[in-house]
């Protein structure tokens, strides 16, 4: 069966290719030739169709957004009317990280309502039927995870986190070294744990070929896990990360080989000074295969803005080189997620992917903000309202103030610099 990289190795453009081309303003061999070199990926599973997205070298920065149920709140209408927040806000792709409920009927209504790439933890729905069944985390089966994996595969997800660089030997690593706050992935602490009781090392690594065989029936992209991500600044970069990095770098190889699409996924929590050093050294170690952030964290004390935090590292590691973000919402450290709070977390990190995809030289990024200030210059506020990042938000703070002179906002009125200004007018360039 053909897969999106193997079909670039045989030169040949696919239909999915040709979109990613239109929309990223690229030439479609171009497109073509960045899968082969396994710098880019195209996510979509061979059993849907939608409009399909590039991420990764030359191409915008991507966003997701997670959605799911927990244990506490188990509807999947409200995860229903997330998605379509998500969506509706700009979201790139969406994850079911569902804990709680029925999980298969969770996904498939996910999947079926969304036109943008889907993906899934499968670790997740192996440990909930586990428990289910009134088992115990540490009886997963090797057989129970990868049933689960092929599972995910046959319903249309389109891309999967995997966490198979957490080993023994990385865990061993971390323990020697010590953590602040130990292990913060949920999929890193399951297979830890399972690793710790069962004193056998991780499936996901040592029957990897497996893996790699379920993901090339279906296309489906492998987004290799960090399970051993920082979960506080205290802990980032220390040798259990950057050594579960190496490990990933080596299982992407061997994924592009067997011709899988795949993607890395990286920090965490990270003090600003160390973000771009960190992404630089992780893709370089990673071949340059696609990067995948969630924010990073600026700080760890902004409950209820992380959201904020996220976008400032999340800005800092785009232009450093990193392709996709994970949206943060401000209800990170606290709660499952509202609509609401999706929405905004969309937002933040769809501002910090442009101004990042800006300082990268994307091709159309600058020319967006070009247009807002000529906007702006002739007082053209339905352009600037239809083209800013949340219209209908714009329009709602600008109608909520508005002043006499309707050409003018409340801030300036009269006095608006625009009016009096006169300094570089009629050059056209935006020159000071």
């Amino acid at each position: 069966m053909s897969t999106q990289l193997i079909s670039a190795r045989n030169k040949k453009i696919t239909p999915e290719m040709e979109q990613v081309a239109l929309d990223e303003g690229l030439a479609p061999e171009e497109v073509r030739r960045l899968v082969e070199e396994g710098v880019a990926v195209i996510p979509i599973n061979n059993r849907r169709k939608f409009r399909p997205i590039g991420i990764g070298r030359n191409m915008r920065t991507k966003t997701n957004a997670n959605l799911g149920t927990s244990a506490d709140e188990l509807s999947i209408e409200d995860e229903l009317l997330k998605l379509k927040a998500a969506v509706e806000a700009g979201a790139d792709t969406v994850m079911d990280l569902s804990t709680g409920g029925d999980l298969r009927s969770i996904r498939r209504e996910i999947v079926k309502n969304a036109g943008v790439p889907v993906g899934t933890v499968p670790i997740y729905q192996a440990a909930c039927e586990n428990m289910a069944d009134e088992k115990r985390l540490e009886d997963i089966t090797a057989d129970d995870l990868f049933r689960v994996i092929e599972q995910h595969g046959e319903e249309g997800v389109d891309f999967i986190t995997v966490h198979c660089g957490v080993t023994r030997e990385v865990i061993a690593r971390v323990e020697r070294e010590g953590r602040l706050l130990d292990v913060v992935s949920r999929g890193g602490a399951l297979l830890s744990k399972w690793m710790k009781y069962n004193k056998r090392e991780n499936p996901l690594y040592e029957q990897y070929d497996r893996l790699i065989e379920i993901a090339r029936t279906y296309d489906m992209t492998l987004s290799l896990g960090d399970g051993l991500r920082p979960g506080c600044l205290a802990d980032a970069t220390d040798r259990g990360q950057v050594q579960e990095t190496i490990i990933l770098g080596e299982l992407a190889q061997r994924a592009r080989e067997a011709g899988v699409q795949v993607m890395i996924e990286g920090p965490g929590h990270m003090p600003m000074d160390q973000i771009e050093t960190n992404i630089i050294l992780m893709k370089r170690l990673t071949h340059n295969v696609p990067f995948y952030v969630l924010g990073p964290l600026v700080t760890d004390i902004a409950a209820g803005y992380d959201h904020i935090t996220a976008a400032i590292g999340g800005a800092i590691a785009a232009r450093a080189g990193a392709d996709y973000l994970c949206v943060v919402t401000p209800a990170e450290h606290l709660r499952l997620p509202t609509v609401e709070d999706i929405r905004e977390g969309v937002i933040a990190a769809r501002i910090a992917a442009h101004a990042a995809d800006i300082g990268k030289g994307i091709k159309g990024a600058m020319e967006k903000d070009n247009k807002m200030a000529r906007a702006r210059k002739t007082f053209d506020w339905d352009y600037q309202i239809r083209n800013c990042i949340n219209p209908a938000h714009a329009a709602q703070v600008r109608a909520s103030s508005k002043p006499e002179d309707d050409s003018v906002c409340t801030m300036c009125s009269a006095l608006c610099a625009y009016k009096h200004g006169g300094v570089g007018e009629g050059n056209g360039n935006g020159s000071h």
